[in-house]
């Protein structure tokens, strides 16, 4: 790659050297420095002062371990890809306290942020635009307290809707019922972003358990968002519940090499012959794998392995779901949507309870 030619998901050059120049730690996980002399890959925050015309820059680990670079040991940016920067949390409590829940362009302008790099920042990592995440913020604390018994009039007033009549009309587009018909039958998917050492995680979660874990950066994130709202029938809004808590603790658990097995719900919505695929996945077990015929076989289908595999990469519950133990006949890593260097890495972990270089 040419220092000039940059994938389309990065920042403009200018601001990946102005970061790179300053140690910005606010750009830890949004961007990696590659250093060709060295073959080592960096946070923009690394010590290390190499020289800029030395560097090329990259949007994910997964491109940095393709472009045949390792990660630095001493910055360890594996362990920053999918972490929040600063900025993003600062952001995020400040539009949570502010009267209206949001904030407006000027107001980021003031920050020293630019609308430009927050919409970015947020499409990239959460599937919405900041706007969006700052309304899903609103409707989905609404929606929690018209089903604890709140008045529907002080409901719209606490959340920063100025009529009745526009709140309930952003109300019944997001969750596609009126906000007095939610009261008492409501549901949604409430998801937010993890951290983890193989990148960002977005997830989700219903009342039943997590329905949705995905590296962000999977190809068609945004259609299977959209197939499990249709399949749930739910709106999708960001926020925390008790489910995401749950599991931001047995992942973290999981990285470490501390676990085996999860206790999380999950609510797993798919056809008949999808959720026969995905149970039996389950019962792959921990640090083994198996290949698509013997997968096949075990949901009686022997001859149907092209349509096993398909359902497998169907899967919408990635990691919980082991989809990641299944290979190819003569071994290969075959077919896995969050790319096969983290299918390698998982199984790695798996297999000697520790991810390579950690």
């Amino acid at each position: 790659m040419r220092m000039n030619d940059q994938p389309p998901l990065l920042p403009p050059r200018a601001e990946l050297e102005r970061a790179f120049t300053r140690k910005d730690a606010s750009f830890d996980g949004v961007f990696y420095t590659a250093v060709r002399t060295t073959g080592i890959f960096c946070r923009p925050s690394c010590p290390s002062k190499p020289k800029l015309e030395n560097t090329e820059f990259f949007a994910t680990v997964k491109e940095c371990l393709f472009a045949g670079y390792r990660p630095c040991k001493r910055c360890d940016p594996l362990s920053a890809n999918g972490e929040r920067p600063a900025w993003v949390n600062d952001l995020m409590t400040r539009a949570g306290a502010a009267e209206s829940g949001r904030l407006q362009a000027h107001e980021l302008t003031a920050l020293g942020l630019t609308p430009e790099r927050v919409r970015r920042w947020f499409t990239q990592n959460l599937g919405m635009t900041f706007a969006e995440w700052c309304r899903g913020q609103r409707l989905a604390g609404a929606f929690d307290r018209l089903r604890e018994g709140m008045k529907l009039d002080d409901v719209a007033l606490d959340s920063g809707f100025e009529s009745h009549s526009g709140f309930r009309d952003a109300f019944s587009r997001v969750f596609g019922k009126a906000p007095g018909r939610a009261r008492a039958n409501g549901e949604r998917i409430v998801i937010r972003m993890l951290e983890s050492p193989l990148g960002p995680l977005l997830v989700g979660a219903t009342d039943d358990g997590v329905c949705f874990l995905e590296f962000t950066d999977r190809r068609m994130l945004e259609t299977n968002l959209a197939l499990i709202r249709k399949r749930i029938h739910n709106a999708v809004v960001p926020g925390e519940h008790r489910w995401l808590t749950q599991l931001a603790e047995e992942l973290k658990d999981y990285f470490r090499g501390d676990r085996r097995q999860f206790t999380v719900p999950l609510t797993a919505k798919g056809t008949d012959f999808q959720e026969q695929v995905w149970a039996a996945l389950h019962q792959i077990p921990f640090g083994q794998t198996i290949p698509y015929d013997e997968l096949a076989r075990r949901v009686d289908r022997p001859t149907a392995q092209r349509a096993v595999a398909l359902a497998n990469g169907q899967n919408r519950i990635a990691i919980l779901i082991p989809c990641h133990r299944v290979i190819g006949k003569d071994g290969s890593l075959t077919g896995y949507g969050g790319g096969l260097w983290r299918k390698r890495l998982l199984l790695e972990l798996e297999r000697t309870g520790r991810l390579p270089g950690r």
